[in-house]
């Protein structure tokens, strides 16, 4: 800003030079003094922008109570007062002496005399004018009758002329006659005055002709005697006397100079006075901005020390002000730079030491969002302080969606967290302040079960400070659950298969035998009966075989032979054995699916269990049907098995991949633990629904073959 207002300034100070010298010259103030006027104009009316410009900001300044502010408001005041009363008088004396001196400019009156000087030389042209008229007269009398060659010589000298040319209607040159020697076609009329003369109107005037003077100009028209041939036209030139020319040239200029003068004394008075008030407007103007340049330059020492004070008031200890002078100012900045130094010392280790504290929670926060168990702090109103990213995984809930939400309160916004909440709440308030340690059965918003080891503790112990709060963490052992129940399930089976398995042969041969041994010897009753016993024992014991045959494949998992296979191939192999079952299934195989690493025989067997579980689930159903779909997801290939059958009891739907769970009155209940190993086996997901209205849906989500 300052250097625009002294770029003004100087501006200013030219531009009032500039009409200083149109003033004083005539020539120049004609060419000149217009443009310097606008400019003058738009150089006040920027002045006048900057200036509310800086009022503008300097009243921002006021309302916002800046430092300084009102102290260069004061002197603006000040500067503005002096300029505006010292330019003021200067202005006023300077008008009313400009008005009066340029009066006196017109005191003297010549203007009578320049008139009738000017009329006597009128006079005297017209009297030569009318006198060359009546030669010209003369001179087209005698050439309508006479048919001489020489007429036009001889009668331009015979009257005394000095120049004289005949010509057509059309101003087509026939003879011309001169004193001097001319050249052809020079100084001929216009077709204005050859229409003119046409018309039966001679033209008399006197004009100037370039390079030649002041002439007097005679058209008269040449009647002819005959019908048939059209009139002519004689003009003559006579040229003024140059003693009468330049006396009457000397008139003229004369008095055009001066009414021209007499016609500018109001705007002469208006252009001094004009160029006198924007001389006074640019120098109050610059004076006022100069004023702001100033205040500004005086009250910038203070304003720069309160802007530090405000630097360090936010903690920025780097703004130290320069010293710039030798004076009480500059004695004042020195020690308040060494002040801000001293504090800038003591906030940098105070920092250092904040910082280290920053890295070791920045750490502590970096070690609980790696954790695989969840962690939960409570302040001691039971406000969640913490909840690191495995613990809201765990419970299926948002990072945030206990924030402001006390402890007793959750269940009011995340319905499922109701069976936790109650556990901790219940642990905490008990008032015995122990560590505790509880193992639950939760249930997620998307209908999983898991089950939770929960542990928590209050942090400082009883009696402590106020501030210590709880903590709580917790982990996900559903898999560790899941692993130890197929570990005792697999010793279960293999000791099953080891101590059942042995005897049943014997007992199978025994039967037998003494069917064939007795058969022969007993009456026909006891002979049926005999038969009719041993047919149970052997069918029982074929029937305990295949029973301890599945807990054997439960127990052990055949060696996987995996490779890259087809899905919807191996489906559409196992659906070509159920169409001579005569049960409808309908596949909806999806197309371009990547191949999956998996061992065809156990998808086989995968695919023989869900058919089988889906079939026995539609007996007694009207419409059963079957749908097999694949399509390719996120994760992998999904494959859908759904049925509209009795679907699966609630009660069974958390243990449903358990040995020996079913609701089949005959089924062993290892059908899905098998599907779940192969599964697992396969590095695939598994999840089983209940479909409204009715019936079952079981999703397989195999990874696709690795590139």
């Amino acid at each position: 800003m300052k250097p625009l207002i002294f770029l003004c300034v100087v501006a200013g100070a030219a531009l009032v030079y500039l009409l200083s010298q149109a003033t004083s010259n005539s020539e120049v103030l004609n060419q000149h003094y217009i443009p310097l006027l606008y400019l003058g104009g738009a150089l006040s009316l920027g002045f006048l922008c900057l200036i509310i410009y800086q009022l503008v900001v300097l009243r921002r300044k006021l309302k916002e109570r800046v430092f300084g502010s009102t102290l260069t408001l004061r002197l603006v005041m000040v500067f503005a007062l002096m300029a505006i009363i010292t330019g003021g008088l200067m202005y006023a004396v300077s008008f009313q002496f400009l008005q009066k001196s340029i009066e006196s400019w017109f005191d003297v009156r010549v203007d009578k005399a320049l008139e009738s000087g000017l009329t006597l030389a009128q006079g005297a042209l017209d009297n030569s004018l009318k006198e060359l008229g009546k030669k010209a007269d003369s001179m087209a009398s005698a050439l309508e009758t006479s048919a001489e060659p020489n007429a036009l010589n001889r009668l331009r000298e015979q009257y005394a002329v000095e120049e004289a040319t005949l010509m057509t209607s059309r101003g087509k040159v026939i003879s011309q006659s001169s004193s001097e020697p001319i050249s052809l076609l020079q100084d001929l009329p216009n077709a204005n005055m050859l229409r003119q003369v046409r018309a039966q109107k001679p033209v008399k005037q006197t004009e100037s002709i370039p390079e030649r003077g002041l002439y007097l100009r005679v058209i008269v028209p040449v009647n002819v005697l005959t019908i048939a041939d059209d009139i002519r036209i004689l003009q003559v030139l006579q040229r003024v006397p140059p003693s009468i020319e330049q006396a009457a040239r000397v008139i003229e200029g004369g008095n055009a100079d001066y009414q021209q003068l007499l016609l500018a004394r109001v705007n002469l008075k208006r252009i001094f006075g004009l160029t006198l008030t924007l001389a006074m407007l640019l120098t109050l103007l610059s004076a006022f901005a100069l004023a702001f340049v100033l205040s500004e330059r005086l009250s910038a020492p203070l304003s720069a020390l309160a802007e530090a004070t405000r630097a360090i008031a936010k903690g920025d200890y780097s703004k130290l002000n320069p010293v710039k002078s030798r004076d009480e100012f500059g004695v004042l900045t020195q020690s308040f730079n060494t002040m801000t130094r001293q504090i800038a010392d003591a906030t940098e280790a105070m920092e250092r030491n904040q910082l280290q504290l920053e890295n070791a929670k920045t750490y502590l926060e970096s070690i609980l969002s790696n954790l695989t168990s969840g962690v939960l702090t409570f302040d001691e109103r039971f406000y969640v302080k913490t909840l690191n990213g495995a613990g809201s995984d765990i419970l299926a809930v948002a990072p945030n969606a206990f924030h402001g939400v006390k402890l007793p309160e959750w269940p009011r916004v995340v319905p499922e967290v109701a069976p936790f909440a109650e556990v901790a709440l219940r642990r905490f308030t008990s008032g015995t302040g122990a560590q505790w340690e509880e193992q639950m059965e939760y249930r997620r918003a998307d209908g999983s079960q898991r089950t939770l080891l929960v542990r928590g503790t209050r942090l400082g112990g009883p009696g402590g400070p106020a501030d210590d709060g709880y903590v709580v963490v917790f982990d996900d052992i559903t898999h560790l659950i899941q692993a130890q129940r197929d570990a005792a399930w697999g010793e279960v089976a293999r000791r099953l298969a080891h101590e059942i398995k042995n005897p049943l042969t014997p007992i199978q041969l025994a039967a037998e035998r003494m069917q064939h041994k007795l058969a022969k010897m007993l009456p026909p009753a006891e002979a049926e009966m005999l038969a009719r016993s041993t047919s149970t024992i052997v069918t029982h014991v074929t029937a305990l075989k295949g029973m301890v045959d599945d807990f054997s494949q439960y127990a052990h998992a055949a060696r996987m032979n995996a490779r890259p296979v087809q899905l919807n191939d191996v489906i559409r192999e196992v659906l070509f054995l159920y169409e001579s079952m005569g049960i409808s299934i309908e596949p909806r195989l999806g197309e371009n699916l990547p191949s999956v690493f998996a061992d065809p025989a156990m998808l086989r067997q995968v695919l023989h269990n869900l058919f089988q579980n889906a079939i026995d689930a539609l007996t007694g159903v009207d419409d059963p049907r079957i749908l097999v779909a694949t399509s390719l997801g996120a994760a992998g290939v999904l494959l859908t098995v759904r049925d509209n059958g009795t679907g699966i009891a609630e009660g069974v739907m958390g243990r449903i991949f358990e040995p020996y769970v079913t609701t089949k009155p005959k089924g062993t209940g290892l059908g899905l633990a098998i599907v779940k190993k192969i599964v697992d086996e396969h590095q695939g997901r598994i999840l089983v629904e209940n479909v409204k209205p009715h019936g079952a849906n079981v999703s397989i989500v195999l990874p696709p073959k690795a590139a």
